[in-house]
């Protein structure tokens, strides 16, 4: 997985492409929680639930589907967001979006069993063709050792300079 850091700041980034009524703090305080939110199937390890199972790590918490009934719920229980209306249906993609920018973020790391992307109507496991990303250790413990700033310095170059160049860039293309 790309840590919780990576996963944060990309929230952040995907915020830049959205409507100033988007990028307010409460919104992308929410943006940053669901893109870490899928990870909390990590807890799986406490049950003994194997890891490539339907509920193990990066199962259904990192699909497609888990992503939009984040969105969706979040959007109309926390923000009571109708996503018919114009507010609501932003908010609902953008919310979309940072859940999901986990799985692919993920899915571009150098380890693990894959992603299950479409869960649970295919349970199989997929990483993308280009695996860039370090993967994280799991554990506050292991991510503050040598292999976490390795992780860190990793997610400097694939997630966070590509992410400040797309804020850089919707920030020159809302000015014009």
């Amino acid at each position: 997985m790309a840590s919780a850091f990576g996963h944060a700041f990309a929230a952040i980034a995907i915020s830049a492409g959205f409507p100033g009524r988007i990028q307010t703090r409460k919104i992308i305080i929410a943006g940053v929680l669901c893109s870490i939110l899928p990870d909390a199937d990590v807890i799986a390890f406490a049950f003994d639930i194997p890891y490539g199972s339907f509920f193990g790590h990066r199962g259904f918490t990192h699909s497609l589907l888990f992503a939009v009934l984040v969105a969706l719920g979040v959007t109309r229980l926390f923000f009571h967001e109708d996503i018919t209306g114009r507010l609501g249906s932003r908010l609902a993609l953008y919310l979309f979006a940072c859940t999901a920018s986990h799985s692919l973020l993920d899915a571009m790391t150098s380890g693990g069993l894959g992603v299950a992307f479409f869960s649970p109507f295919d349970n199989g496991r997929y990483f993308l063709p280009w695996t860039p990303i370090r993967v994280s250790p799991i554990g506050a413990l292991s991510f503050f050792s040598a292999k976490g700033i390795a992780v860190l310095k990793s997610e400097f170059i694939w997630i966070g300079i590509p992410g400040i160049v797309f804020i850089l860039i919707m920030r020159f293309i809302k000015t014009k």
